[in-house]
């Protein structure tokens, strides 16, 4: 079986190439001139762009084939002050050239949009608002060329909002009326507070959508359900798509600081899982979310080899035999 691994966003190894660049608020703010405030976007914008591009060309020379954009390519994209801004006309050749470097590449890519992104709030303006989030990435995808749906969004279930049940309720019934073009992209993970897998699970089975699972959130958050019990019908839920199922691996910061992130993966705990999956005998995808981005996914890669069931083929590639 096969098993990818990849990474979020950033590259600690090139130079001078965060896809992440900002304008703030504020700073938008203090620019009168309408023409001024998109000049400073186009600009960041265009960094961004051309940061992620030679990311991507990393990703290829170490054969890192599965990755996460930043949100933030383009940033405030979604703000009132800049609602009339075609950034996806204005840099159609540059998303482009993304996005057929993806697909010359096969490569997989998603978005993950940040955690004020809720479909189960019970604000209008909060929902409204996360509606055009979706949007906008989507519209991102649409601008790359990426139309085909295997390119997903990762999104959590949202608050608790004093009633869980309800607000599972009104996650499903605001997920219903979504544009097609936002639903179809849409997979969900559990996370570290509220949302165990099992009720992802139940959810995602009922709404016919792929479910990411996230090891780490489920050790934070769990009812006693075990991971073995659990992960053939989470990879079920991939069965009419095109790329693999794909969890999500972290390691904990520290026993005080469990919910958050260490700097690389505790690569034993990362062999435990394995052995869960290896009964499966499927092929899956790893996203790492670690501080030190690929440099957690590469030491964790040199690691494996060390493993005698594990058949190392290049940095982001290896079999479990």
């Amino acid at each position: 079986m096969l098993v990818r691994l990849g990474y979020v966003a950033m590259t600690m190894n090139l130079k001078d190439c965060s896809p992440s660049g900002t304008v703030t608020v504020k700073t938008l703010t203090g620019i009168t001139d309408d023409e001024s405030r998109l000049y400073k976007l186009r600009k960041v914008t265009a960094a961004n762009l051309h940061n992620t591009l030679r990311i991507l060309r990393y990703n290829k020379a170490y054969n890192i084939n599965v990755y996460r954009f930043t949100s933030k390519l383009v940033p405030l994209a979604t703000h009132p002050m800049v609602s009339h801004w075609d950034y996806a006309g204005e840099f159609k050749e540059e998303l482009q050239s993304l996005g057929d470097f993806v697909k010359e590449n096969n490569f997989r890519v998603s978005a993950h949009p940040d955690h004020y992104t809720l479909l189960n709030s019970p604000s209008k303006e909060v929902l409204e608002a996360s509606v055009r989030d979706l949007d906008y990435h989507v519209k991102l995808f649409e601008a790359m060329g990426l139309e085909d749906y295997r390119y997903k969004l990762v999104m959590h279930i949202g608050g608790l909002y004093k009633n869980k049940q309800a607000s599972i309720e009104r996650f499903m019934e605001n997920y219903y009326i979504l544009p097609g073009r936002i639903k179809k992209r849409l997979i969900l993970e559990n996370d570290d507070k509220i949302y165990t897998a099992r009720d992802v699970l139940d959810i995602c089975s009922k709404l016919k959508a792929p479910m990411v699972l996230d090891v780490h959130h489920h050790n934070c958050v769990n009812n006693g359900e075990k991971l073995e019990d659990m992960l053939e019908e989470i990879f079920d839920t991939w069965k009419d798509e095109y790329f693999p199922p794909k969890i999500h691996f972290s390691t904990p910061k520290s026993p005080e600081s469990f919910r958050s992130h260490a700097d690389d993966i505790d690569v034993n705990e990362f062999y435990r899982f394995l052995q869960i999956a290896k009964g499966l005998k499927r092929d899956f995808d790893v996203m790492i979310e670690a501080k030190n981005k690929d440099n957690a996914l590469l030491k964790l890669s040199r690691e494996l080899k060390e493993f005698h069931d594990i058949k190392w083929i290049d940095e982001g590639h290896f079999e479990i035999q």
